[in-house]
């Protein structure tokens, strides 16, 4: 790991004789562990959210993404200046980009319409290149994400940018070992599972090969939506979680990962992120009501006493236009 990275996972890491953060890419990590104190299971078990949202972009993929720029920086992949591309449904995309911007890199953003508007909103404002793939159902499917990854493909042969490739690049579990020996020394090595949403399966597998290294006994749960749960051996589908369930089982994933695999529904995933705004006033995204909903379950399985730990991936401040409309 490099040593930016090192910093960043101490939080806002400050120039001694300024006490000044030598840039942005200094506060990723170091995030806020609390519990949950009103969506809470009958019987007793404590549930804590790590507030993911505290990181620059409000994403807990600020992590992944330096991690991803700063390895091939290192060893040679990525000269300086040199553009990046990436396929993303939205997170990563601005995560790249806060970190292209900051590095010089030009980045290539390869997204969709199915995703929320106020994520390729913030790509463009950080200087990112949009080509944007439109979805036959306005949902998240298998063709889309293939079409995405087929169209970044092209365009990193095209012109010879470095294509980051978050479905199968290795550098960022660098990020997620960061994130689980935080949680760690937050919880006091008092955890008994980690609940998490699947996307490329490099923070759940990052996560939670580190936390087993604590303590082989942990118990570590993935959750994936209800209408595509592949991961399950069930049949792909369409989907509204932004950042979750590709539609097939994604490279980084295998078997081992994860001890149980809870599913959610789009609609209970945002019911429960509309509930976690009004009852702990924590405003997060869709992806975070499905990790709650999960570490409930697994909360009211391992009963009174135990801890479960789950993430608080993003703010809901990515959501507004998709939120406001189920307001109406």
């Amino acid at each position: 790991m490099s040593s930016l990275l090192n910093q960043a996972a101490t939080g806002c890491e400050t120039n001694v004789s300024s006490k000044l953060p030598h840039d942005v890419l200094h506060c990723i990590g170091d995030t806020t562990m609390m519990p949950l104190r009103n969506v809470v299971p009958s019987n007793g078990a404590r549930i804590l959210l790590k507030l993911e949202n505290e990181n620059p972009t409000g994403s807990m993929k600020d992590r992944m993404a330096l991690a991803m720029i700063e390895a091939p920086e290192r060893d040679g992949r990525l000269p300086p200046g040199g553009a990046v591309v990436e396929y993303t449904g939205g997170s990563t995309g601005v995560s790249l980009a806060l970190v292209c911007a900051v590095k010089g890199h030009p980045l290539h953003i390869v997204s969709s319409d199915a995703f929320a508007r106020e994520k390729l909103d913030h790509m463009r404002i950080l200087g990112a290149t949009l080509q944007i793939i439109p979805s036959e159902t306005g949902h998240m499917t298998e063709k889309l994400t293939r079409d995405m990854i087929a169209a970044a493909g092209v365009v990193a042969e095209r012109t010879g940018a470095y294509w980051t490739d978050q479905m199968k690049n290795t550098d960022q579990l660098a990020a997620y070992t960061i994130l689980a020996d935080e949680i760690w020394t937050q919880t006091e090595g008092k955890i008994d599972a980690f609940v998490e949403s699947v996307g490329t399966a490099a923070s759940l597998r990052g996560t939670a090969e580190r936390l087993r290294y604590h303590d082989a006994r942990m118990k570590i749960v993935a959750v994936e939506p209800a209408e595509s749960p592949v991961l399950s051996g069930g049949a792909p589908g369409g989907h509204k979680i932004d950042g979750i369930g590709a539609g097939f089982i994604v490279p980084l994933w295998h078997s081992k990962v994860a001890d149980q695999i809870e599913l959610v529904s789009t609609e209970d995933a945002m019911a429960m992120a509309f509930r976690l705004a009004r009852e702990e006033g924590l405003f997060a995204g869709t992806s975070t009501g499905a990790n709650v909903i999960a570490a409930l379950r697994v909360a009211e399985q391992l009963g009174a006493g135990a801890t479960v730990v789950t993430i608080m991936c993003d703010t809901g401040m990515k959501y507004l236009r998709t939120y406001g409309a189920k307001l109406g």
